[in-house]
């Protein structure tokens, strides 16, 4: 089930988390006129929206707000914030619903829920995909929501600002599994064309011949028509999300797979890559960074491998 909604009038709506994708969903609410409460664990990231947003926290902000969303690293974040003296459950807001933009665990996401759902809250799960950070802040989005369906149909056009496209996948847990596999797919799609253009290198083919060549033919992705040109060709390397997302991300597909007995071969290939980036100390590293050196990652056969070959 899948829909494209209009806005609504304004709510009151907070956002918690302001890194580089929660700060382009609170200014595209602020901007849609709704009310925006906003607060992030660095007072820095708060700063921007003092003037056109109200700072609050949590706690406080869920007494106030129809609808929280966070945009945080995961689900022990929120998990913190809703236990305590200070949890967001303890006076909430008759109807509240708080909304997990985060890529987690489902298991660990339906265990929220259901905590929630006993101070009478809604809990929605909904993975984000669409142009990643830049998505974010052009809300252009496409969120995959898991929950219960009347809320998910009565809070479409509230979240119009922010999305472009709203698939419902089933209850609670559906969206975040379908996050963790969609960012597998994403990310063995990244180390398949750096592979690629290695050998391509190799041979003598030029990267951007390369990338042209995939964009008018069958192995084109969102990989290769925007992740290469605008961020290694253009040699910027602002893919604006760290390694550390990648392991997490991959990882989560991968225990997920072993527990349902499924196949992920080329999913755990893309890991070894990824967590030997993390040994090298590169879990801040923006993950684009990683393509030219994609030899270093190759435990198995970098010792053969010219390593003083140019990358285009």
């Amino acid at each position: 089930m899948s829909s494209n909604s209009k806005r609504s009038p304004s709510k009151k709506i907070g956002v918690i988390g302001l890194g580089n994708m929660g700060k382009g969903i609170a200014k595209n609410l602020i901007k849609a006129g709704n009310n925006v409460f906003v607060w992030d664990l660095e007072e820095t990231a708060c700063k921007p929206f003092e003037k056109i947003a109200t700072v609050l926290k949590p706690n406080e902000m869920s007494q106030k707000c129809s609808i929280i969303i966070f945009v945080v690293p995961g689900s022990i974040e929120i998990d913190r914030m809703l236990k305590g003296k200070n949890s967001i459950l303890l006076k909430p807001k008759r109807g509240l619903i708080l909304y997990d933009f985060t890529t987690s665990d489902p298991v660990y996401t339906k265990k929220l829920a259901r905590r929630a759902a006993s101070k009478g809250v809604s809990y929605m799960d909904a993975g984000m995909t669409g142009g990643g950070a830049r998505g974010a802040d052009k809300g252009t989005m496409t969120l995959m929501i898991g929950g219960d369906p009347k809320v998910f149909k009565s809070t479409t056009n509230i979240l119009a600002p922010v999305a472009k496209k709203f698939i419902y996948l089933g209850k609670s847990g559906t969206g975040h599994t379908m996050k963790i596999v969609h960012n597998m797919i994403t990310h063995a799609n990244f180390f398949a064309l750096c592979e690629a253009a290695h050998l391509g290198r190799r041979a003598g083919i030029e990267l951007k011949d390369l990338i042209e060549v995939f964009n008018n033919g069958n192995a084109r992705s969102f990989i290769s028509e925007r992740r290469f040109p605008d961020h290694i060709l253009s040699k910027t390397w602002d893919g604006r999300s760290r390694v550390y997302n990648l392991n997490k991300d991959v990882g989560m597909a991968i225990a997920l797979a072993d527990k349902l007995g499924a196949t992920v071969n080329i999913g755990k290939d893309t890991y070894a890559y990824i967590k030997e980036a993390i040994k090298q100390g590169r879990s801040e590293d923006d993950f684009t960074t990683l393509y030219p050196d994609l030899d270093k990652l190759d435990k198995k056969s970098g010792k053969k491998k010219n390593s003083t070959d140019p990358i285009n």
